[in-house]
């Protein structure tokens, strides 16, 4: 019973742990539950923390790397971009180069053409023709358009550029490369004063050069601009054939040569810079783009020297061109100079600035040969932004034999300029050493004097008197020494003096001889009465004296502006003409001015 018992106890017990074993694994389950989320969770945390950091790593690695792109693409020349880009692969869009014929903007042009045709005749005939009757020579009674079209030959633009420097923040400026071999059907009707009519025709127009488009102001209604203004920025190339229609222009005398000035004339005072064409988009007031005058440039022509001989017999008769638009009324000519390859002109001549950036001065020198014309001996030009307004500008232009294909390195002379910008609205009271109708600051100083007249005159109107100013006074000259003469003696040395001329007043002194030497010292001091400084030039000669001859060294020739501006003044001068050797010189001015009225009529 005992034993029976017992086992019914053990087997309770173990009922009893037999049912209680579920919960004991469910509760072991979760706690394994809880630490493998727990490890997962750590797991995945550093897993997205280490692809986050490796994620911004790389990110910053691809952005330097394109910083690097761009940087390096922004250094890239246009003959690298080539070699990058094979042209066949090019948008349609790009302008390209000059040797590209056609391009996007050439396309479309070609598509309006007709269109711009037939405007643009009307456009040139409205303000080219009043130009043309304004041209028209003296053996011509009459010149007029009687049939005017393009033709269907589309102009091809080979370049385009924003001119930064010219836009300003109201405007933008454009300047656009174009050349065009057109077929244009062009006939001028040309009566002339023999009574007879002659239909000429243009044709074989070739013409190569730069407009400039001007889109301003800009404005918050479309088109974004106000109005566009067009000129001919640079004229490269302009060619065309005359011919007269059932007949031969060539059968009277002068005709073709008068037709060809007129028509350049014409293009030149309508359409080339700085004349501009304003077409308004929107309404307003645009007298802000037309053309207008900005000062004037005052040009002392004074000498010219090593002029190349242009005649077999004897020497070059030289005379100068100078102007800064080609037009005959703003042309100015000086004075022959027979038989000299040294001349001096000692002329002043005035012409208006329109445009002082872009625009320049031009100096063409030839040789006079009467009824024959004239051969061109050099030209030279130079630009007007060089000079500093109200400063006297003393230069020394080497001639060459074309301003634009300079291939000819042949010297052909050097010309001497003294040049002087007055912008309008100078103020100062003294007078302008040039013109008396404008004020320079820097002539104050040489040009003040206790009993001189110093009211400021304001530009006076034609056929009124203007006054002129004449600058009287006392040139002191001191010859100090000579250095380095070149030797004249059969003993290797030289003999020299030296000789003194006020040009316009033939006033002369010399001074003494200084014996066997090439480092002469004189220190002597001679006193010129001068009636008109302006106009009056100093011409200091060296010679070398023997007891039967006299032989000529070289020669100084220097106006009185210099010493009209500082007053005194004291420099070594090369001698013009001589192997070697200078001068040196004190000059010293005791100026006394005197007004007087002059009529410009």
């Amino acid at each position: 019973m005992q034993n029976f018992r017992l086992a019914s106890s053990l087997n309770d017990k173990i009922y009893f742990h037999l049912d209680s074993l579920p919960g004991v694994v469910t509760k072991l389950n979760k706690i394994m539950a809880f630490f493998f989320g727990v490890f997962l969770g750590v797991s995945i945390g550093i897993g997205l923390i280490i692809a986050f950091a490796r994620y911004g790593k790389i990110r910053s690695t691809r952005r330097t790397d394109l910083a690097r792109t761009i940087a390096a693409f922004a250094r890239l020349t246009v003959q690298d971009s080539r070699k990058i880009l094979p042209r066949q692969f090019y948008p349609p869009w790009v302008v390209f180069s000059q040797r590209q014929k056609l391009g996007w903007l050439n396309v479309q042009l070609e598509k309006i053409w007709p269109s711009v045709d037939e405007a643009a005749s009307e456009l040139i005939r409205a303000s080219v023709e009043p130009i043309l009757e304004q041209y028209t020579p003296a053996i011509l009674s009459s010149m007029k358009f009687d049939k005017l079209t393009l033709g269907t030959v589309a102009p091809q633009f080979t370049g385009i550029s924003i001119v930064e420097s010219e836009s300003g923040a109201d405007g933008i400026t454009m300047e656009m490369d174009m050349q065009w071999d057109g077929n244009p059907n062009i006939v001028l009707n040309i009566n002339t004063k023999l009574g007879v009519s002659l239909p000429v025709q243009v044709k074989d127009i070739g013409f190569t050069g730069v407009f400039r488009l001007i889109f301003k102001p800009l404005v918050a209604q479309f088109p974004c601009f106000g109005a566009v203004a067009y000129s001919l920025r640079e004229k490269r190339y302009l060619d065309f054939t005359l011919k007269v229609i059932g007949g031969d222009l060539s059968s009277i005398p002068g005709v073709s040569d008068a037709i060809e000035e007129t028509i350049r004339n014409a293009v030149e005072d309508s359409i080339t810079w700085p004349v501009r064409n304003i077409v308004p988009i929107l309404p307003g007031d645009y007298s802000g783009l037309e053309l207008k005058p900005v000062g004037t440039l005052d040009v002392k022509l004074v000498q010219a020297k090593e002029l190349t001989n242009k005649d077999i017999i004897g020497k070059s008769d030289p005379f100068a061109v100078l102007f800064i638009r080609p037009l005959p009324d703003k042309t100015k000519r000086s004075k022959t100079i027979d038989n000299q390859l040294n001349p001096i002109w000692n002329e002043n001549f005035e012409f208006i600035v329109e445009d002082v950036s872009t625009q320049h001065l031009t100096i063409k020198v030839f040789d006079d040969e009467g009824v024959q014309g004239a051969e061109l001996i050099g030209c030279a030009q130079l630009a007007l932004k060089e000079l500093e307004p109200g400063k006297v500008k003393d230069v020394w232009l080497k001639l060459v034999k074309d301003l634009l294909v300079q291939r000819d390195n042949k010297y052909r002379g050097q010309v001497q300029l003294e040049l002087l910008y007055n912008p309008y609205g100078t103020d100062s009271t003294f007078k302008n050493p040039f013109d008396a109708n404008f004020s320079l600051t820097s002539l104050e100083k040489a040009l003040k004097s206790p009993n001189s007249e110093t009211e400021a005159l304001a530009p006076e109107k034609a056929g009124q008197k203007k006054r002129e100013v004449i600058v009287r006074g006392v040139l002191s000259v001191l010859v100090i020494s000579g250095e380095n003469l070149p030797p004249v003696d059969f003993n290797g040395k030289a003999d020299p003096f030296v000789v003194l001329t006020m040009k316009k007043s033939e006033t002369k002194s010399k001074t003494r001889v200084a014996n066997e030497t090439l480092n002469p010292v004189w220190n002597q001091t001679f006193d010129f009465v001068v009636e008109d400084a302006l106009h009056e030039m100093l011409i200091i000669e060296v010679w070398d004296h023997d007891t039967f001859r006299k032989e000529k060294i070289g020669r100084i020739v220097m106006t009185l502006t210099r010493v009209l501006l500082e007053g005194e003044f004291q420099d070594n001068f090369t001698i013009d003409g001589a192997k070697s050797g200078n001068l040196h010189l004190h000059l010293k001015w005791s100026p006394q001015l005197v007004f007087r009225d002059r009529d410009t009529q």
